[in-house]
C-alpha cells in the first residue's frame, strides 16, 4: 500500500464511478480497477459494493476511507511543516556558551538571524564550557561555544570541534590602584595582590592558574565569581583585580599584559553524529562568519 493507491481510492469513493475516476487520473479502467483489487488484497477486505448505479462503499471501505483521509492529511502537514524547517520559516536552536559568549558574542549573530528568520525560536544556556560539552554529548544542545581544549574526561572524539576566535583577557584595576596610571601590566605586578577570580574550575580560571603558575606568581584570592558584570563591579568597588574579557571592556579600560599576552582560543562544538537541520546549519554559518 502507498499513498498513490489511496489517493486513487479515496477519489474512486467520491466519485464512484470506475470510468469517471480513471479518465480523471489520467489513466486505463484496467490500471485502476487493478489497484484497487490489489489494495483489497492486501487488506484482506471488499472495499466497495458493485452496483449498476456506481460503485458504493462497503463497511470496511468506510472505514479505509476515514483512515486514508486522516493519514494523507497528516502526511500532507508533515511535508509542510518539513519544508517550513527547510526554508526557515519555522525550527528551533539550542545554543550554550560561557558568560563571554552569551554576552558579547551571540547577540549580535541571533539579532542578525533573527531579522533574517524571525520563526527561529532560540534556547540560549549560559554555563562553563565543561557543562556546555556535557549538554552538547548528551543532545541537550545543538551547538556551544567552549574555550579550548576540551576538558579532560570528556568524549571529545564524539565532537565536532571548529576553531571560531581568539579571545584576549584584560586586567581590571580600581581607580585608585597604582596600576591604574599604567597602559599594560606585567604578570609579577600581580604577586600577593587581591584579586578576584573566575569560579574555581571553569576554563578561564584553568589558563589564568596556568598562566601565573609559570611567571611564579601568586596572588591573594579574595573572590571568586562567574558574571562579568559582577566581576566589574567588584573591581570598581575597590575590593581588588579582576580578568574579563576585552570583548566585555565596552570602556577599554582593561590593561593588556606586557609580557605574555592571557588569550585563548574559542571554538564551536557539535556531535559528530547528529544531522545539522537546516536551522542549525544556517546559524553556524552565520555564527563562524562573525569577527570581532
Amino acid at each position: 500500500m502507498d499513498t498513490t493507491q489511496l489517493h486513487h481510492f479515496l477519489l474512486l469513493a467520491q466519485l464512484g464511478n470506475m470510468t469517471r475516476t480513471a479518465a480523471t487520473l489520467n489513466l486505463t479502467q484496467p490500471a485502476l480497477s487493478g489497484q484497487i483489487k490489489r489494495l483489497e488484497s492486501e487488506l484482506g477486505a471488499t472495499l466497495f459494493h458493485r452496483q449498476r448505479r456506481g460503485l458504493v462503499l462497503t463497511p470496511a471501505g468506510e472505514t479505509l476511507r476515514r483512515a486514508a483521509s486522516d493519514a494523507l492529511a497528516t502526511l500532507d502537514g508533515a511535508r509542510e511543516q518539513l519544508a517550513a524547517l527547510g526554508s526557515l520559516r519555522t525550527g528551533s536552536l539550542a545554543i550554550g556558551g560561557g558568560a563571554t559568549s552569551t554576552t558579547c558574542l551571540l547577540p549580535a549573530v541571533i539579532g542578525r538571524f533573527h531579522a533574517e528568520h524571525p520563526g527561529i525560536r532560540f534556547a540560549i544556556r549560559e554555563a562553563p564550557s565543561r557543562t556546555i560539552v556535557e549538554a552538547v554529548l548528551s543532545g541537550e544542545l545543538d551547538l556551544g561555544v567552549v574555550t579550548l581544549p576540551i576538558p579532560s574526561g570528556h568524549a571529545a572524539s564524539a565532537l565536532e570541534i571548529t576553531p571560531w576566535l581568539v579571545d584576549e583577557l584584560v586586567l581590571l584595576v580600581p581607580p585608585d590602584h597604582p596600576l591604574g596610571r599604567k597602559r599594560r601590566f606585567l604578570w609579577k605586578d600581580l604577586h600577593n595582590q587581591p584579586l578576584i577570580a573566575f569560579e574555581s574550575g571553569s576554563a578561564v580560571r584553568q589558563l589564568l592558574d596556568r598562566r601565573l603558575a609559570e611567571h611564579g606568581v601568586t596572588p591573594a584570592l579574595v573572590m571568586e565569581l562567574r558574571a562579568i558584570a559582577s566581576i566589574t563591579s567588584m573591581v570598581a568597588s575597590g575590593i581588588g583585580l579582576g580578568f574579563i574579557s576585552r570583548l566585555a571592556d565596552a570602556d577599554g579600560r582593561g590593561l593588556r599584559c606586557g609580557d605574555q599576552p592571557l588569550t585563548r582560543q574559542l571554538a564551536v562544538v557539535e556531535r559528530k553524529d547528529r544531522a545539522r537541520s537546516a536551522a542549525v546549519a544556517a546559524f553556524r554559518t552565520a555564527l563562524l562568519a562573525h569577527r570581532v
